[in-house]
């Protein structure tokens, strides 16, 4: 009995131990991590390029009785997107839209902006009508996963996620956590009965270009309490494209980078100064500064303004709308 004992102890202690135990495997989880690493960075980065973009929006599920669900509407455009930014764990998307005026000349109107950041510490995400905060994530929440934070044409916010990229049957994709987002102008023109989105997002790399994906809760007040009203599925295709003034789109940007990266570290300073943001929203534009910041970039780039009052006027304007209580004060004044 004590020799099958012994002989037993002897088996079980021969065993090899595993590689982790004594940390033989960690260059190769660490190696591992490195490629996994390089692999997001390469499917973000490479969504820079030149587009036609289709933007294929259907709501679908009602959710409340006597809804009545929009039909499917289909647009689209040509769009030029550029790496504005990248320090290695984050990277910056400007997206450009090229618009044919049929007239001989395009006009380039500042579209959204995406930043996507290894491992963030904090999200501004959406909190509520006219509110973005910041919000700490945390660490077992980041390892191993990007955000994406999307910003409005006036870089001001609009809503953040954060997930993992992974493949999956063969398809390399990213997918948010839910995210609170605020209306779409095609949407927030309408005065619908919702006022608010609650949605997952997922970009995936395809042959041709890339797809944006949304899940979309349209969400809103019924007797005080938020419900949803309506699903909405939209799928946003990016084709790779040639055919249209892309020097147009370069040309806008050159000249006003400059501009915009003051703009940027204004709206950065708010966002310290208040842990988040507070600014009056606005149905045709975003916000109710938009409209300004924007002019003000065309007025540059068609040499008609200075950068340098334009963005003297750009930090005041933020400043003001986004003091404590201006957006209160704003929204009583209606």
């Amino acid at each position: 009995m004590k020799l099958k004992y012994y002989v037993g102890f002897l088996a079980i202690a021969m065993v090899p131990a595993p590689a982790w135990a004594n940390g033989a495997a960690a260059p190769e989880m660490e190696a591992a991590q490195q490629s996994s690493f390089d692999e997001d960075r390469a499917d973000i980065l490479a969504m820079a390029g030149n587009y036609k973009v289709r933007f294929d929006m259907q709501e679908s599920t009602v959710w409340q009785e006597g809804y009545e669900a929009r039909d499917r509407k289909i647009s689209g455009g040509n769009e030029v997107v550029r790496v504005i930014e990248d320090t290695g764990k984050k990277i910056i998307l400007q997206h450009l839209l090229v618009v044919d005026m049929g007239d001989g000349k395009d006009f380039i109107v500042k579209h959204w902006r995406q930043d996507w950041e290894y491992e963030p510490a904090h999200l501004l995400v959406y909190s509520d009508r006219h509110r973005w905060t910041l919000k700490a994530v945390p660490e077992e929440h980041r390892k191993g996963k990007w955000s994406q934070t999307v910003y409005q044409v006036d870089d001001s916010p609009r809503y953040a996620g954060v997930g993992r990229w992974e493949s999956v049957a063969g398809v390399r994709r990213w997918s948010s956590n839910w995210t609170w987002r605020p209306l779409a102008r095609r949407d927030a023109v309408r005065d619908p009965v919702y006022d608010r989105y609650y949605a997952i997002n997922r970009h995936s790399p395809a042959p041709d270009g890339w797809i944006h994906f949304q899940d979309n809760t349209k969400m809103g007040m019924i007797d005080g309490k938020l419900v949803p009203i309506v699903q909405e599925y939209v799928l946003n295709s990016y084709t790779k494209f040639e055919d249209y003034n892309v020097q147009a789109a370069d040309d806008y940007w050159s000249r006003t980078k400059d501009y915009w990266a003051a703009v940027r570290a204004s709206w950065d300073k708010a966002f310290a100064s208040n842990r988040g943001v507070s600014i009056e929203e606005e149905a045709q534009t975003g916000t109710v500064i938009s409209g300004e910041l924007l002019s003000m970039g065309t007025k540059i780039a068609k040499g008609e303004m200075k950068s340098g009052p334009a963005v003297q006027k750009a930090q005041t304007l933020i400043a003001d709308a986004t003091k404590s209580g201006a957006v209160q004060t704003a929204l009583n004044q209606k």
